[in-house]
């Protein structure tokens, strides 16, 4: 399973999130501003970025999002 950090009005966000959901990929988006502690788990797994998306599938972490 997949975890998506994203805020509100990100492209790269909202690309991932199409990519995953296109590809059939089951993902639990949190929400960097409205869900509670979000920021800080994203900072935590990301070594500090602060960069969205942040997308964490196992032990991989990549932040940011190109498309595929």
């Amino acid at each position: 399973m997949l975890t998506l950090y994203v805020k509100d009005g990100c492209p790269y966000c909202a690309a991932a999130k199409k990519h995953y959901t296109e590809e059939g990929r089951e993902f639990v988006e949190k929400n960097v501003h409205s869900t509670p502690g979000a920021l800080d788990e994203m900072k935590k797994v990301s070594g500090g970025r602060m960069a969205v998306p942040v997308i964490v599938d196992g032990d991989e972490v990549t932040v940011g999002f190109g498309g595929s």
